[in-house]
């Protein structure tokens, strides 16, 4: 018996790309994974019945926005920096309130466990944030620069130096070739 997947298995590139135009307008329509693995699997959805996954709508999604160049990648993005927006919201309320609620306790040790617990999960949502919007090509670049001022007299210390330096590599150079310094 042959290796590999069989004829019935394989993946049509044609099918799969047509998938993931699909999926990925209903993602710019604001609809949810499970909502569109639903709307798929309806026979009179835009798949004609034949459901895809949920797990395998996220995979399509960032497929064909990776391949777009159109606007409509934009109004994904956009959709995708709302939602991780509202997510960093939701935790930072909700971190805040248990922090509240420790500090104004007076068995303060049930509380602020679970205060650190949501800043624990809030850590993992924040690397889990940084691993989404490299994705969407909108990750933040830290960079560091050192702004030192040059003044007149430093440009012309300068000029001096490249003189001095190119007069003693002058006199070396003449030296090499057995000349004479005056």
């Amino acid at each position: 018996m042959a290796a590999g997947p069989s004829p019935s298995r394989r993946k049509n590139g044609a099918a799969t790309a047509e998938q993931a135009a699909i999926v990925f307008d209903l993602k710019t329509q604001g609809l949810s994974y499970r909502a569109i693995e639903a709307i798929t699997a309806a026979p009179d959805g835009p798949t004609g019945g034949q459901r895809i996954a949920a797990s395998t709508v996220g995979e399509l999604i960032h497929a064909e926005a990776a391949r777009r160049v159109d606007p409509k990648v934009d109004e994904w993005r956009a959709i995708q920096i709302e939602r991780l927006e509202g997510v960093l919201r939701d935790h930072r309320a909700l971190r805040d309130a248990h922090w509240q609620r420790a500090m104004g306790s007076e068995d303060k040790g049930p509380e602020v466990a679970a205060a650190l617990a949501v800043d624990r999960a809030l850590n993992g949502m924040a690397r889990v944030v940084e691993q989404e919007s490299k994705v969407l090509g909108i990750h933040v670049t830290k960079i560091e620069a050192q702004v030192t001022e040059v003044t007149q007299q430093d440009l012309e210390m300068q000029e001096i130096i490249r003189e001095a330096k190119a007069k003693v590599a002058a006199e070396e150079a003449a030296l090499l070739r057995g000349e004479a310094s005056e």
